[in-house]
């Protein structure tokens, strides 16, 4: 297949694309829109998820409280950091309809690495 194509099937619940493996779990337990709300709150810095998340704590605010419950029954699956995954990032918000101007504003990066994310 020529580069910069996509294989129609190569897509995830919603037309999401198919997350990295550092963030496949996340995606497998929450979803891949809660997993951009997420990632988008929490890359890159280091997270510890309560056994007992309260509907107070910011994980819930971003995901859910149901969502933070299966986060935490998950806990010895994720990472200690939450990944930046730009790259997923840029294409998953693309694919929800943000122009490439606000995506690299949303992810503090160039519009040229927008751009070059979006063809891979």
């Amino acid at each position: 297949m020529p580069r910069g194509k996509k294989e129609p099937g190569n897509q995830i619940a919603g037309g999401y694309p198919p997350p990295p493996a550092q963030v496949a779990v996340y995606a497998d337990v929450i979803g891949p829109a809660k997993t951009v709300d997420l990632l988008l709150a929490f890359g890159g810095a280091e997270m510890a998820i309560p056994k007992s998340p309260s509907k107070n704590s910011m994980l819930a605010h971003v995901i859910g409280i149901e969502n933070a419950r299966k986060l935490s029954e998950n806990a010895h699956r994720l990472p200690k950091r939450v990944p930046l995954a730009k790259k997923w990032l840029t294409q998953s918000l693309a694919m929800q309809g943000l122009p490439v101007a606000q995506i690299a504003r949303t992810l503090r990066t160039s519009d040229v690495s927008v751009r070059k994310w979006l063809k891979a």
